[in-house]
């Protein structure tokens, strides 16, 4: 039962991606992520010559920052927003900013993301009065992965970009992390960089066939 469910969604999520682009109805991926603020407890050892910096295995712990992703793989944009905290009322926010800021334009945003129990539609009622709510819902179309399945989210691929490429050392500051973030968001955007997605529906029915409910007639 549970991997049949587990094919229904990920089949879902295959058949949108494979959705020829339309600049009114977008297929957006979105996730979230968090980031532990790290500070030194002793100056590092500057890089040299043939040796890496050296850091001391000794830190401070600063708090967590959490930060929002949304991308749109088919013309390599992405949205990143910082966050204190990642409750269901930031979570509002950052789909409202989707909806109204980044694409107010679109007649439905079809926004693939994990089944979090922050990302439902709930979480706008908690956070906006009814009729808010209710209009920022229905610009939308909410797409889930699979439990277990968030490798079919092509927003996680893209965090981990950022976090490779921008976050991959010890940061104290929330300012920082919005500041490297902003950078890596304008550049990454200008280059246009775009997610060779190539996982399809049929090649899943081949590797994926062990999970496939077994019919007999």
């Amino acid at each position: 039962m549970e991997n049949s469910d587990f094919v229904a969604h990920m089949e879902l999520v295959l058949d949108v991606y494979k959705t020829p682009y339309r600049k009114v109805f977008p297929v957006i991926c979105m996730d979230e992520s968090p980031k532990q603020l790290i500070k030194h407890t002793r100056i590092p050892i500057a890089r040299k010559p043939g040796s890496d910096t050296r850091e001391d295995y000794e830190y401070e712990r600063c708090g967590v920052a959490n930060i929002f992703m949304a991308n749109e793989p088919l013309t390599g944009k992405r949205y990143v927003k910082v966050t204190e905290r990642r409750t269901k009322a930031d979570w509002a926010v950052f789909i409202k900013k989707i909806s109204d800021e980044y694409y107010p334009s679109a007649k439905k945003i079809r926004l693939v993301m994990d089944n979090l129990n922050t990302h439902k539609p709930a979480a706008l009622y908690e956070t906006f009065p009814p009729e808010e709510a209710k209009r920022i819902w229905d610009r939308f179309e909410f797409i889930y992965t699979p439990k277990h399945g968030s490798w079919l989210n092509m927003a996680e691929i893209e965090l981990n970009v950022l976090m490779g490429q921008c976050l991959n050392r010890r940061i104290d500051k929330m300012e920082t992390i919005i500041q490297e973030v902003s950078a890596w968001q304008r550049d990454r955007n200008n280059k246009k960089s775009i997610i060779n997605w190539q996982f399809t529906t049929d090649k899943a029915r081949i590797k994926l066939k062990r999970l496939y409910p077994t019919i007999i007639s």
